[in-house]
């Protein structure tokens, strides 16, 4: 994970989709068992933003455009199914998100405008992350693991999460969906841009 510095007067935040136990309980078991440190510090998630370093006069205003990015937004079904990977690009495997990648990418999208306005290294792709910079070994492991994991689950918030001195995301702010259609998609690419990475699924 990137995690860029944070200086005095300033805050490190992160924009995410939680997900809902027992499915929580189980990704972090899953990181856990791949030999990833993060699984004790972060949360299973949908990253919507990345770490974000912000000045704290700017804080209001941040959340000011995650309550509008929230209104436009209606809740959403979430299906996440079988395992995939950035590998070589980047050495991550994930669970895939299997259906709500749309409404995921316009709220993405939604929530990094205004003050929150960045520039991505990657295409954005939702997913959620199950081994990070682990041997090659257990990459493939975890790729194993949960080829036929399954969950299903309605996505009604997100939450604006601060990472502490300690390196723990902790959720500080809940944003509702009230919207009763989906988010308008603005510029960006995306996730159409998917040709480096790589899915499995078990078979059906």
């Amino acid at each position: 994970m990137n995690i860029p510095v944070r200086a005095a007067g300033q805050v490190r935040v992160g924009i995410a989709i939680e997900i809902p136990e027992p499915f929580s309980s189980e990704l972090s078991a899953a990181r856990a068992a791949s030999g990833d440190a993060l699984a004790a510090t972060v949360p299973p998630h949908i990253t919507l933003l990345g770490p974000t370093v912000l000045d704290l006069v700017d804080l209001p205003a941040a959340r000011a455009q995650l309550r509008s990015a929230a209104r436009s937004a209606a809740p959403f079904r979430v299906r996440l199914r079988g395992t995939a990977t950035f590998r070589p690009v980047s050495p991550v495997v994930f669970v895939a998100v299997a259906q709500g990648i749309a409404e995921c990418e316009r709220l993405e999208r939604a929530v990094r405008s205004g003050v929150l306005d960045q520039d991505l290294r990657f295409n954005y792709h939702p997913h959620v992350t199950i081994a990070h910079e682990v041997p090659d070994t257990d990459l493939d492991k975890a790729f194993d693991a949960l080829a036929d994991y399954e969950a299903d689950f309605d996505v009604s918030c997100f939450w604006q999460y601060e990472h502490g001195d300690d390196g723990v995301w902790r959720p500080q702010v809940r944003f509702d969906l009230t919207g009763d259609g989906p988010v308008r998609a603005g510029r960006g690419l995306g996730g159409r841009a998917s040709g480096w990475w790589h899915r499995r699924t078990g078979a059906r």
